[in-house]
């Protein structure tokens, strides 16, 4: 790890990372689902529009070097456990189930539908 706040990041053992790295990465998450079009997408769909995204392609590359173990295992954490738990967190989407028969080399894709208004989530403060 490099940076500023790489002596912080070194202390934080892997499931406070992952914490650290939603609560980094939610609001952009949050930004797109407010935007997106349409009614129902995958995660890997999502990425892509992260991707195109500027500001959410800042975020999502800062979340990849803050966990700090090479590209590959980055992009596992932040495909399979980050952005995930962000979603299901939200109160914006419904997890509908997986997404058979996509390819995704880091996690296992889902398919997500988007609601009408955000739901309130329990012990989490809507914005």
């Amino acid at each position: 790890m490099t940076g500023p706040n790489a002596h912080l990041e070194a202390e934080l053992d892997r499931p406070e990372r992952v914490e650290a790295i939603i609560s980094y990465v939610a609001p952009a998450i949050d930004d797109l689902l407010r935007r997106v079009e349409g009614d129902e997408f995958t995660t890997q769909e999502l990425i892509e529009i992260i991707q195109i995204d500027p500001s959410s392609k800042a975020v999502y590359d800062e979340a990849l070097r803050r966990w700090g173990e090479g590209e590959r295992y980055a992009k596992m954490v932040v495909h399979g456990q980050v952005i995930p738990a962000i979603l299901r967190r939200s109160g914006r989407v419904e997890w509908l189930g997986f997404a058979h028969g996509q390819e995704d080399s880091f996690a296992v894709p889902s398919r997500w539908r988007l609601l009408a208004e955000a739901e309130e989530v329990p012990g989490l403060k809507s914005t």
